[in-house]
């Protein structure tokens, strides 16, 4: 897996395909950017797909500082592996923690963006019971370390059919969770501290999609409807039987949208 060094950190990520414009996938918290596999498989023949692991996860580096980590640094990050890479334009995806990222990536390089694809994610920031929640785990973490909030955070990120009927799907994003404890923690407190995006949706001005597991309870679908009204010229995509990690759950329609928004961003003013 080849690293870059950004901002003085250390970054892991995956690169396969060719073509332009480039498709950038920004992983789910707590996973890392190899549960970005079956789209590489899927879309890498259509275009250059760079999946990196976010600073705290996978083989990124991971300061136990939690003021290392926030949803900007994280954008600035991308930003950076793509000067490092050569692409200018780019088409970002980001899933649940990778969408905060994204619209982060929307706020400080929207001259950079090609297209937008946010998959069960939000714009809001932390509610304050949600945000409680989080500095629960936080404290869990540091006392107990990560095995334990694993469990429970894989209960809500997969939809009840995957849970029932597909135990492989379940396994694989277990063994996608196994990162630093420090990354986590700073990563909990990132989101906490992410401001409310909705208001840079209809600064949109590249062709996007919304997508959502019907099952998704965490950024449930009529987040994401109300996400895709405020997005100028978006289109909807609504996945059956996915859960909040859509991608690996229905890794097929998920391609497809993805593969359809690539697509519209290759055509001039695509997004009308």
């Amino acid at each position: 897996m080849p690293e870059a060094r950004v901002g003085g950190a250390r970054l892991h990520y995956l690169d396969e395909g060719t073509g332009d414009p480039a498709l950038v996938l920004l992983h789910a918290f707590p996973l890392r950017a190899a549960m970005w596999a079956p789209q590489l498989d899927t879309l890498a023949p259509l275009t250059r797909v760079v999946a990196p692991d976010l600073v705290g996860f996978g083989g990124s580096d991971a300061p136990e500082d939690p003021a290392a980590y926030s949803v900007e640094g994280w954008a600035d990050q991308v930003a950076g592996l793509c000067d490092h890479l050569g692409l200018d334009r780019v088409v970002v995806a980001g899933l649940s923690m990778g969408g905060y990222a994204a619209l982060a990536f929307l706020r400080r390089h929207p001259h950079r963006l090609a297209g937008l694809a946010l998959a069960d994610t939000r714009p809001g920031a932390d509610a304050p019971e949600v945000a409680e929640r989080r500095r629960r785990q936080i404290d869990q973490i540091r006392r107990d370390g990560t095995q334990g909030v694993i469990e429970t955070l894989l209960a809500g990120l997969l939809g009840d059919h995957t849970r029932r009927h597909r135990p492989e799907v379940v396994a694989t994003a277990r063994s996608l969770m196994d990162s630093a404890p420090a990354g986590l923690v700073g990563a909990l407190d990132a989101m906490i501290r992410r401001p409310d995006a909705g208001a840079d949706l209809g600064r949109v001005a590249v062709p996007a999609t919304v997508v959502v597991g019907d099952q998704d309870t965490l950024s449930p679908i009529e987040v994401a409807r109300g996400m895709h009204e405020r997005t100028p010229g978006a289109h909807l995509a609504v996945i059956p039987g996915a859960g909040h990690l859509s991608s690996l759950e229905a890794p097929g329609p998920f391609s497809a949208a993805l593969a359809n928004l690539v697509a519209r961003s290759r055509r001039p003013g695509g997004h009308h």
